[in-house]
């Protein structure tokens, strides 16, 4: 086998030797030009400083006597220096005593010394008396001209460069001829005896070491080399076993090997033609776990994998009556159920599941709970294909995670229409503002210390020109979605805001105003200076103004969101946690956030007479918010026996249906005006 010569690495070496020492010698070569010309301008200065030093003597008597011939001479004696252009003996700004000037040099190589040198440089020196006067006299100037000085320059600069460029090409070749003689040779002897090798028996040839190379990095390769033929039939049956793992990996979760996507497609597939062939049921059952980016967040990722490993053990407990079970990626498991004749039997085996996962986790002393939200497609009802099936299920899941998790829904066929509707919401939401669709309503806060209104809560409405109202529930995750909600907010702020300097020009100026702030407006880097702003721009006092977050928002990032919540502390807002109690692991969290104020959620007092477990909770929320120094605000407050009922265990304030439904602006202001003159009772 031989490597034609347009091929050959010899040829190729040599071009990238020659070139390469080529680059170099010009680089070296005009790195001495530079340093010839830096020392020509040093040459040129201290031969006019030389220059100078001899004639200033001469000139300081001349000047000192006004001896213009004196002068002159001097000036006659200077310009026998061919590189002196012009001298003048003198004050500057005044008639010189003695001066003269003379044409430039013309020679070739000015064009290409100018830049360099200069076209010429100027000198002085100051012309004094003796000691110990020392007085001053006049300076002696001369202009020097470079041309002289450049054509030695140029000279010189040919010599360095042509020079330069020949001793290293010369060492390029040198270079290469010792690298074609130790190098190249032995390996194209090397390549012709791996041509003779056979390629189903390559143990069967050996490879002779290249002379002279026995023991050095040539011989190695060669010997390497023929343990490498040696052992690649040894090798084969490992390669097919390796074959044969990656083909498992392709289909089967790394983490918990459960099969993957891919791997369930191919089982359903299946179990869907034995069902139609058998005529029974198939139910697909997708798990998706809630809130598990908080898990990993508030624990770590390393336990957010032993959770899912745990998960899935709890998950193959159910295998006895399971077609499939797989990770379809994330924190979402499928599951399929096989010949049932019911779908409630669909049903119980998803309620199981829930019950199952919520039993605590306990993972290196730490007690983790999960809840889980599923979604449930049955074949043929639902779909004839895997594919559709499967989309179909996870749909489901995520449309029943954005309605109440830790729940199972069933596809329905309005599912899709629903989905529809969610989109055209998107888009009508994106001109809502724009259209004046979007308003405002006030609900008031009550004082339990006078029965007085003492804040409202900003709640924000839409009214849809064909939708007509819109429930929050619905559009707020959108606009969280979408990434309108940075812009509704701000709007919402704004108007709060303008409404409670109106209030506050009424002489109301008691009055607190509540808003809500969603997550994703919470983790904005500009929401301070967006409240600081309105706060100066409406000229609200302090603690006037109070920001509602979520405490599941809150949960997500607990390090970023107490930074935010402190930054807009700053600029002057009071900071409320709402719907407190319906997340997890809050309350060890509490003392390190900037809180001002405690709201329970409506959950716990709506059933808190008739539930023992909401009241433990409520009186638990008030004890927890008066310990650690905060106001406690109940909302949901509908009864006379609710209100008496959180008095007693010590809350601050209520808000809620028994005193007074959400209000236009207009209609709570004449409400705010009636409860000045009695204490607020229920409408």
């Amino acid at each position: 086998m031989k490597v034609e010569l347009k091929h050959s690495l010899s040829l190729k070496l040599l071009r990238i030797v020659l070139l390469s020492t080529l680059i170099v010698g010009v680089v070296l070569s005009c790195g001495q030009i530079v340093l010839d010309a830096y020392k020509t301008r040093h040459t040129i200065a201290r031969d006019a400083e030389r220059i100078l030093d001899m004639f200033q003597d001469p000139s300081t008597q001349a000047v000192y006597s006004l001896d213009k011939e004196m002068g002159m001479q001097v000036i006659e004696g200077l310009f026998q220096d061919p590189a002196v252009r012009a001298a003048s003996i003198g004050h500057t700004g005044e008639t010189m005593l003695a001066e003269r000037e003379r044409a430039l040099m013309d020679t070739p190589t000015r064009w290409l010394t100018d830049p360099v040198l200069g076209q010429q440089r100027t000198f002085s020196i100051r012309l004094v008396g003796r000691a110990p006067y020392n007085e001053y006299y006049g300076d002696l100037n001369i202009t020097i001209d470079t041309a002289t000085y450049g054509q030695e320059f140029v000279r010189n600069s040919v010599v360095l460069f042509v020079s330069g460029v020949l001793r290293a090409m010369l060492m390029g070749l040198v270079l290469y001829l010792v690298y074609h003689w130790l190098l190249t040779k032995p390996l194209s002897r090397m390549l012709q005896h791996l041509s003779e090798i056979n390629p189903d028996r390559p143990g069967q040839h050996q490879l002779p070491p290249p002379r002279g190379h026995e023991h050095n990095e040539l011989g190695q390769w060669v010997s390497t080399a023929n343990q490498l033929l040696a052992s690649i039939e040894r090798n084969t049956s490992l390669r097919r076993e390796a074959e044969d793992s990656l083909l498992r990996m392709s289909q089967y979760d790394f983490l918990t090997g459960l099969p993957n996507r891919l791997q369930l497609q191919q089982q359903l597939d299946k179990i869907l033609v034995d069902a139609a062939r058998l005529q029974q049921r198939v139910a697909i059952i997708c798990v998706g776990l809630d809130d598990f980016k908080g898990i990993n967040e508030q624990f770590s990722y390393q336990a957010g994998d032993q959770l899912l490993l745990a998960t899935a053990d709890r998950l193959r407990a159910h295998s006895g009556r399971l077609g499939a079970l797989a990770r379809l990626g994330g924190d979402q498991f499928a599951l399929v159920q096989a010949s049932i004749e019911e779908p409630y039997q669909a049903a119980q085996l998803a309620q199981h599941i829930l019950d199952d996962l919520a039993a605590p986790f306990v993972l290196e002393a730490m007690e983790i709970r999960l809840r889980a939200t599923i979604g449930i497609t049955l074949f043929p009802e639902d779909g004839d294909s895997t594919e559709k099936l499967l989309q179909k299920a996870e749909q489901t899941m995520t449309l029943a995670k954005s309605r109440s998790r830790n729940r199972y829904q069933f596809y329905i066929a309005s599912v899709d229409s629903e989905m529809r509707r969610r989109r055209e919401l998107e888009k009508a939401l994106r001109e809502a503002q724009a259209g004046n669709q979007l308003y405002l309503v006030y609900q008031p806060q009550i004082s339990y210390r006078d029965h007085q209104i003492v804040g409202v809560e900003a709640l924000l409405r839409w009214n849809h020109p064909e939708f007509g109202l819109i429930p929050p529930d619905q559009f707020i995750p959108l606009a969280e979605q979408n990434g309108t909600i940075i812009a509704i907010g701000e709007w919402v702020l704004d108007q709060a805001c303008r409404q409670l300097r109106e209030w506050h020009d009424q002489g109301f100026g008691h009055l607190r105003m509540a808003v809500n702030l969603s997550t994703v407006q919470l983790h904005h880097s500009e929401l301070p200076r967006v409240v600081s702003n309105l706060l100066q721009m409406y000229r609200l006092p302090p603690r006037s103004l109070e920001l509602e977050v979520t405490e599941t928002g809150l949960m997500e990032d607990i390090s970023t969101a107490a930074q935010h919540l402190l930054s807009l502390r700053r600029s002057g807002a009071l900071i409320a946690i709402d719907d407190f109690g319906t997340g997890y692991s809050s309350l060890g969290y509490l003392r390190s956030l900037p809180l001002d104020k405690i709201k329970i959620d409506k959950s716990f007092v709506k059933d808190l007479l008739d539930d023992e477990d909401d009241a433990t909770i409520v009186r638990a929320v008030i004890q927890l918010g008066k310990s650690l120094g905060m106001q406690v605000i109940a909302e949901g407050v509908e009864t006379a026996e609710q209100e008496a009922y959180i008095i007693a265990e010590g809350c601050h304030e209520g808000q809620g249906y028994y005193y007074s439904k959400p209000l236009p602006a207009r209609d709570l202001l004449a409400f705010i005006k009636q409860a000045q003159r009695v204490r607020v009772t229920p409408i």
